[in-house]
């Protein structure tokens, strides 16, 4: 209402901050295998074989993505297959998953025709909660 829009030629003041820039998600492609571990602060499209750890932002697995080993990330949305541990705040096993090992999660959604065998473990929040402590042992004295 009371702003000046500038005319051209004029400069503007500082623009807000920059929009977030999103990150385009690393792919390895169907018939491709790595032997070793995959690290990564982003995210991973998998269609082909990893042979190692993963530790990733966030992992999809496609349904020809096979991964054999350790699994760390955000989020973890498996079509293909895994043989090993899966550590993520959220899982999503979709009905093409096949997945041997333990999931360590803070949620965790199985669609119908998903293939799991394992543990599914819970993580603990961040913050421990005192509930969760043993409780001290009582003593009362009578007066």
């Amino acid at each position: 209402m009371f702003s000046k829009t500038p005319t051209k030629g004029q400069a503007t003041a500082e623009p807000a901050a920059a929009p977030r820039r999103t990150a385009v998600a690393s792919l390895v492609a169907e018939g491709v295998t790595i032997r070793g571990d995959f690290a990564t602060t982003g995210d991973l499209h998998l269609d082909g074989a990893v042979e190692g750890d993963i530790t990733v932002g966030r992992l999809t697995i496609g349904e020809t993505g096979a991964v054999t080993g350790t699994i760390q990330a955000e989020s973890v949305e498996v079509r293909g297959r895994i043989s090993g541990t899966v550590s993520a705040r959220l899982v999503r096993l979709c009905a093409t998953a096949h997945v041997v090992g333990d999931i360590s999660h803070a949620e965790l959604a199985i669609d119908a025709g998903a293939h799991f065998e394992g543990r599914s473990l819970v993580l603990a929040p961040n913050a421990a909660a005192p509930a969760l402590e043993a409780p001290a042992s009582l003593s009362v004295a009578a007066e």
